[in-house]
C-alpha cells in the first residue's frame, strides 16, 4: 500500500527488453534505498513493483506483459523521469490516501491550463470509468493521489496542481497528448 504521496522523480537508469518483460533500473538516492530490500514493493509512476536488485547505482524492477498493457511502463526509456514512493509501514503517517498500486488502465491529457503558479490538466479516460470518478473525490495520477475536481460523464475529468505537486511529480512536466 502506499499513500499517494510522491516522493521525487528519478531518472531511469537501464533498460533491457525481454519476451514479455521490460527490466529496467532507477537511480534511487541512497536515502530511498536505505532499508529496501529484494522482494520489497516500490511504486513506480504509480505502479507496484517488486525490487529485483539494488546496488549503488540504482534499484531493478522488472514488468510483465500484463503490467507494460495497462501502465505507461511500456514507454520508459533511458533518462525518463519516473514517479517514486516508498510503500507504506503501520504507524507512518498517511498524507494522502489509500492506492494499491494496481492500475487498470491509462489516460490522456486532453488540456493543460496554467493558472498562475498552479496547472491544470483535463483527463480523458473511457467513459465506462466515470462511475469510478467522483468530484471532490481521488484518483492516483501516475502514483500521485489527487483530487478530482469538474467531471464529464462522457469521459473527462479535471485536476488542480499546486505548485508542490507540480515540483515533485512528473505532472509538471506533463504536455497534452501525454499518457497518465
Amino acid at each position: 500500500m502506499y499513500t499517494g504521496i510522491t516522493r521525487g522523480v528519478y531518472e531511469v537508469a537501464s533498460i533491457e527488453r525481454r519476451a514479455g518483460v521490460l527490466a529496467y533500473r532507477v537511480a534511487l538516492p541512497a536515502s530511498l534505498r536505505e532499508g529496501l530490500e529484494v522482494g520489497a514493493s516500490v511504486s513506480i509512476d504509480g505502479v507496484c513493483q517488486t525490487v529485483v536488485s539494488l546496488d549503488e547505482s540504482g534499484v531493478l524492477f522488472e514488468a510483465i506483459q500484463e503490467t507494460l498493457d495497462l501502465t505507461t511502463l511500456d514507454s520508459l526509456a533511458v533518462g525518463h523521469l519516473v514517479a517514486v514512493e516508498r510503500s507504506s509501514r503501520v504507524g507512518d503517517e498517511i498524507g494522502g490516501h489509500d492506492v494499491a498500486g494496481h492500475v487498470i488502465g491509462t489516460g490522456r491529457i486532453v488540456e493543460r491550463t496554467a493558472v498562475g503558479e498552479q496547472c491544470d490538466l483535463t483527463i480523458e479516460v473511457p467513459a465506462a470509468w466515470m462511475k469510478y470518478i467522483l468530484f471532490k473525490g481521488f484518483i492516483a495520477i501516475d502514483g500521485s493521489s489527487l483530487t478530482v475536481g469538474k467531471v464529464d460523464p462522457k469521459g473527462r475529468f479535471d485536476l488542480h496542481l499546486i505548485p508542490e505537486t507540480l515540483r515533485l511529480t512528473r505532472l509538471g512536466r506533463i504536455e497534452v497528448g501525454d499518457q497518465v
